[in-house]
């Protein structure tokens, strides 16, 4: 782990954690990384239900080690009066409050931003769910999987016609994690630029960052009549970019759409005379005749090893690369060389989890500790930050309340 002495942009900040699974708690473990003292609820006994999600070791998912990095947790029961008491307690001595509950969910349990920012006006509210707080679908349940299908990505991510493909992660949950932590900063900012300004209710729906992901599909609409379709491997209207088999029977990506780069790509593969083509000279050309190009691309390829083929490209400076695997990732020289990877001790073991984005010179983020047991910060939490005593914490534990 890196040098525990470097302060953190978001050092001496409170995050309160509600919710589960991805979108929230990934948007946490974001501003944990950067110095917030973050405090992750959970209902007792169960704990998040990524705690037992994919790959599991010693009844423990292996992911959570990641995902909880950094995190004070905490049990409550939010359907318990007095676990919603203690919750309000807790969001009063908070600067940041992030939840992805089903809109309507906090309200009920009388916890939404009115209720909570009427007696503490200062706190940056977060929320997170699949179509927004307010509109037509805003009560639909809102998994990752549906919204990236409702923002458009799912229509532009495949073959020509065949079904729509998704990739094996939950894009759709750790883009609108991102924006979330964009909205928390940015009423950070307004905040302490404004010393009176107060919080915020930031109101993130997972569709529409997928939507916020889709370049030039409305105006190339509306302006043109235009409806960017899949298009497979390639890039509509940018040729060529693809990816191209060698001999060794791996791929390598290539992208030579520059009208210079193009040319030096074409001598690299020898032939001058797709480079001198003067059909080929710019973009526009290029595009009416992509099937032509991406053969002869794939007829050189063909002829030579991935390496050999990276090897020549590089040495005349036409962008290609690798399609890295996770064991290409963790042996790769330039991934270790900026720190991407970093070593968390769990139950005495060495465990290898990402280090986060972007690299900041003077306030870098860290991990501090993976992701840990369930109630593990009771005691810290409950008995320091909110007063309560031994017996107090024995009797909400015996009635279930934490």
């Amino acid at each position: 782990m890196k040098n525990q002495a470097n302060p953190r942009p978001l050092d001496g900040l409170r995050v309160l954690e509600l919710g589960q699974l991805l979108a929230g708690p990934f948007t946490t473990s974001i501003l944990g990384y950067y110095g917030a003292e973050v405090i992750k609820v959970e209902p007792p006994g169960t704990g998040d239900p990524i705690r037992t999600w994919r790959v599991m070791k010693d009844g423990v998912s292996l992911w959570w080690h990641s995902l909880g990095r950094n995190k004070k947790c905490v049990t409550v029961n939010l359907r318990n009066a007095e676990g919603r008491e203690i919750v309000r307690q807790l969001a009063a001595k908070s600067d940041i409050l992030v939840e992805n509950f089903r809109p309507g969910a906090m309200e009920k349990w009388g916890l939404g931003p009115d209720d909570l920012r009427r007696t503490h006006p200062e706190l940056i509210y977060a929320r997170i769910s699949g179509y927004g707080q307010t509109g037509p679908y805003a009560s639909r349940t809102g998994f990752a999987s549906v919204c990236e299908g409702v923002g458009g990505f799912r229509y532009v991510n495949g073959f020509p016609g065949q079904a729509p493909v998704r990739p094996n992660l939950s894009l759709g949950d750790t883009l609108a994690a991102v924006h979330c932590v964009i909205g928390v900063l940015l009423a950070c900012v307004h905040r302490f630029k404004d010393q009176g300004a107060g919080g915020q209710v930031i109101d993130t729906a997972i569709y529409e960052a997928v939507f916020n992901m889709m370049e030039g599909v409305v105006p190339e609409y509306s302006g043109a009549g235009v409806v960017r379709e899949p298009s497979g491997s390639t890039l509509t209207g940018i040729v060529p970019t693809n990816t191209y088999r060698c001999r060794d029977g791996k791929f390598v990506i290539i992208g030579g759409n520059g009208d210079s780069i193009y040319k030096r790509l074409m001598h690299a593969m020898g032939r001058a005379d797709l480079a001198e083509d003067p059909r080929m000279a710019n973009n526009a050309g290029r595009v009416q005749h992509e099937k032509e190009l991406d053969v002869a691309i794939t007829a050189w390829t063909s002829t030579l090893s991935s390496t050999e083929v990276l090897g020549a490209l590089e040495r005349v400076d036409v962008p290609a690369g690798p399609i890295y695997s996770v064991v290409d990732m963790m042996n790769d020289e330039h991934f270790r060389a900026r720190g991407l990877f970093e070593t968390v001790q769990v139950d005495g073991r060495d465990l290898t989890i990402p280090a986060m984005a972007p690299l900041l010179s003077d306030t870098p983020g860290r991990t501090e500790w993976p992701g840990p047991a369930i109630g593990a910060h009771n005691q810290e939490i409950f008995g320091g930050l909110l007063g309560f005593s031994d017996a107090d914490l024995r009797r909400l534990q015996d009635q279930g309340v934490i």
